[in-house]
């Protein structure tokens, strides 16, 4: 019996409506077509709120008001009479809904070819129907979204099926649905994927670091050579080591790049010495053998904190040892080089002159029994072997005796007016910083001395003279030689970079302890070979780091070491930010677990990650802009306006101008904190512009104005941020998908309207705070008493005993 067909139905809207590419916007398109077809009217009701009825986003009530239908596909079947359809009619629909729910609702709504390749499958079925049949209601229904939304070409490539949607489009019922399901469905754009060609960036500031080209000097280019103080072999750098050295010289070697100066940063491990032989015979290796396992190390602890060199070498090379006698024979040519007969420990047991750390023995000062024979570890008196009382031979305990030996000294006192001269001159130009200046001023003021150039060593330079074939040159003498010989190793045209003063600024960085080597001793030496060096431009000296409560030991395990840091499983932009933020610029500064995990939640997450993170995921939503870059309001960003978003860019400016100033003077710790404040003041402008839903539905204009800038500051953030937290950096490029960027002057909007964005994704992770009684208990070593180890006496009483520290 044939059931009479319903004039209307009631249609009722729940509290949200759907969206366009769901399954209940597909089903609710089916509904209003299949009524136009059928001659039904819908009428529309709201739900109340304060009961809604189902999580469903609408449900239909037919004429008896009793009978509700849920599911989409029901009311078709009802609406179409399907009990009355012919007995193929009625296949051909449940095989279109099972095709729909098999095929179909499996697929991602944002795969359009892929939804589009299956309705072109289909095409034989779909011909075979006319527009706004229950078959097609039930195809063009579940198509819709992906043929809507379908670009030219993507449309182009399924022609038959292209053709049965402009039918269907020109039939009645489906012309009068549509208007109605506009209405009632939230707009979903279609997300294109990032690619070169839908980029619209201002190519003019695209920045990218090869280190695989070899860098020299270009003429007319601001040309910057840059060293980090090179790491000595016999251990694992700490934090301490990184910060005071290598990080920082990266952090200015990759300010520079982003400048556009012509940028080239060297280093790479010191390997002569007496440390060397001291710890390749505790471990039972060669030298070369403990230089080769220690180098790697370094590599690796560098290379996993994202150090940019151009090269990272090693001392232990011909071209090193061809250098530093090259220049010794020019010292030794031009006066400056002094021969002195030298009393030393003799061991007759190992036939041998002892090196000073090869003697312990009974300090003179203090009574300690257990001092080197270079410093006292309980008084720290730097010390001359032959002062111990009681000396022994650290490789068989015998008694040494005294022997004369002769060695070979640098004339510094003969030089000190011509060093003087070059320290006065470059320390203004330079800027140097205070902590240099000092400890530079009070070897001058001391006055300097003829210091010893060589040791009875069988580790190192060989020292070119007659009657010298057991001896080397002392290991800081030739260390800070190693930044000219690891550039020869580099290229062939090494002299293009260290002798062209004219053309190359050199900047230098290292722990305070190293300065008088780089101010004095390196300069006396260029000075006294009579060639015309590239000449140290600026120092950039730091305080130290201790750990915790004490001091980094690898002996006793207390304190964070490269490896260490790998392990904690934070990532390598963490550490970098912590270290740099709290860099010993001026005064020794303090790691603590606690700083460490309030820095990454409190200011990289909440502060970077939270603006970044907000503006991009909203810039990605695509029921918003699906990623693509909106204008922004020329009015409202021009000179002059009155309006929050010219004062972010005025405000902007302001610091960004402050950045480059305090980068520009190698003022890390500071350009790093305005560099926050420049990401603080972002956060503070989607405050008060108070972006949001509301403002993106009502008030449009504003709000594509607020999300174009925003996002533009967020790519000048990530060349900001380039120099001390490359990989984010680097991600905040890709979610961008825009190119590494320069630093630049200004604050412009280099990101055009139209330019697709890549995906979102989190720059940081929150850290608990677990960790912190966790990490620090892993770190805190053995923690047995050790001599307190003060301030090393006067220079006076140093004698020539110091050797480069690293």
């Amino acid at each position: 019996m044939t059931e009479k067909l319903a004039t209307h139905i009631t249609l009722t809207r729940n509290l949200a409506a759907p969206a366009a590419n769901t399954s209940a916007a597909a089903g609710l398109l089916k509904i209003l077509i299949a009524a136009q077809a059928a001659g039904v009217g819908v009428q529309w009701s709201e739900v109340d709120a304060a009961a809604p009825k189902s999580k469903q986003p609408y449900w239909v009530t037919l004429c008896d008001m009793q009978t509700i239908l849920y599911d989409a596909n029901a009311v078709v079947r009802y609406l179409y009479r399907v009990g009355n359809l012919a007995l193929g009619d009625r296949l051909a629909v449940e095989q279109a809904l099972e095709w729909e729910e098999k095929t179909l609702s499996v697929m991602s709504a944002e795969d359009l070819g892929a939804i589009l390749a299956a309705g072109e499958s289909q095409i034989s079925v779909l011909s075979t129907h006319a527009p706004a049949t229950a078959v097609s209601a039930v195809f063009f229904g579940a198509l819709y979204y992906a043929l809507s939304n379908a670009k030219a070409p993507l449309l182009g490539k399924y022609p038959a099926l292209q053709q049965w949607y402009a039918q269907q489009l020109a039939n009645a019922a489906v012309e009068a649905a549509l208007p109605a399901f506009t209405a009632n469905v939230v707009k979903v754009l279609v997300r294109e994927e990032p690619s070169l060609e839908n980029r619209r960036v201002n190519t003019d500031i695209a920045f990218e670091f090869d280190p695989s080209k070899t860098v020299l000097p270009e003429a007319g280019a601001k040309n910057v050579l840059i060293t980090s103080a090179l790491p000595y072999v016999n251990n694992v750098p700490h934090l301490g080591n990184v910060i005071g050295s290598t990080l920082s010289a990266d952090v200015f070697a990759r300010y520079s790049r982003a400048r556009g100066h012509n940028t080239l940063y060297i280093c790479g491990t010191d390997e002569y010495g007496t440390a060397t032989e001291t710890k390749a015979l505790e471990d039972g290796v060669t030298c070369q053998e403990l230089c080769d396992k220690y180098h790697r190390l370094h590599k690796e602890v560098y290379e996993w904190f994202d150090l940019s060199f151009n090269h990272f070498g090693r001392t232990s090379t011909h071209k090193h040892t061809e250098i530093v006698q090259a220049i010794f024979a020019q010292c030794v040519e031009n006066g400056f080089v002094l021969e002195k007969e030298v009393p030393q420990l003799f061991c007759e047991q190992c036939s041998r002159f002892l090196a000073d750390r090869f003697v312990e023995g009974t300090c003179p000062k203090c009574a300690y029994d257990d001092a080197r024979g270079d410093q006292c570890d309980k008084c720290g008196t730097l010390l001359n072997a032959i002062e111990l009382i009681n000396p022994r031979c650290k490789l068989d305990n015998n008694q040494p005796i005294v022997r004369t030996s002769m060695h070979q000294y640098i004339d510094l006192e003969k030089l000190q007016s011509q060093c003087e001269a070059f320290v006065s001159k470059a320390s203004e130009e330079g800027k140097w910083s205070t902590n240099s200046l000092a400890i530079t001023h009070n070897w001058f003021k001391e006055g300097l001395e003829p210091r010893c150039i060589t040791r009875d060593l069988k580790w190192g330079v060989p020292v070119p003279l007659s009657g010298y074939e057991k001896k080397v040159f002392y290991v800081w003498f030739d260390a800070c030689i190693g930044y000219p010989s690891i550039t020869a190793n580099y290229t062939s045209d090494w002299e293009l970079w260290w002798k062209n003063p004219d053309n190359v600024a050199l900047y230098q960085f290292m722990g305070k302890d190293n300065v008088p080597f780089h101010t004095i001793v390196f300069p006396s030496t260029q000075i006294a070979s009579g060639d015309n060096w590239t000449q140290l431009h600026h120092i950039a000296a730091c305080e130290y780091l201790n750990y915790e409560s004490g001091k980094f030991s690898k002996s006793r395990g207390v304190g964070v070491f490269g490896n260490n840091a790998q392990d904690t499983g934070v990532p390598p932009d963490v550490w970098r930010y912590f270290l740099l933020s709290n860099r010993p610029e001026s005064a020794d500064a303090m790691f603590a677990w606690s700083d460490f995990v309030a820095r990454n939640n409190n200011e990289l997450l909440a502060n970077v990650g939270n603006f970044c993170n907000r503006v991009i995921k909203f810039l990605d939503a695509n029921t918003k802009y699906a990623g693509i870059l909106p204008a922004a309001d020329a009015a409202r960003i021009a000179a002059g306006a009155d309006t929050g978003d010219r004062r972010l860019i005025d405000d902007v400016n302001v610091l960004l101008a402050r950045y480059i100033e305090r980068m520009d003077g190698v003022h890390i710790k500071a350009g790093l904190r305005t560099a926050m404040e420049i990401s603080a003041r972002g956060n503070l402008y989607l405050q008060e512009s108070k972006l949001d839903n509301t403002l993106f539905s009502e008030s449009r204009a504003q709000c594509d104005t607020v999300v174009a800038v925003a996002t533009n500051l967020i790519y000048l953030l990530s060349a900001l941020f380039h120099p001390f937290m490359p990989a984010t950096a680097t991600n905040i490029s890709r979610q961008l998908n825009a190119p590494e960027r320069t630093i630049t002057d200004t604050f412009e909007l280099d990101l055009h309207a139209g330019h697709v964005i890549g995906n979102p994704d989190y720059l940081f992770t929150r850290i608990d705070e677990k960790k912190i009684s966790e990490w620090r208990a892993k770190y805190a070593g053995r923690q047995e008493e050790v001599p307190s180890q003060p301030k090393p006496k006067s220079r006076k009483s140093q004698g020539s005993k110091p050797e480069v520290a690293n």
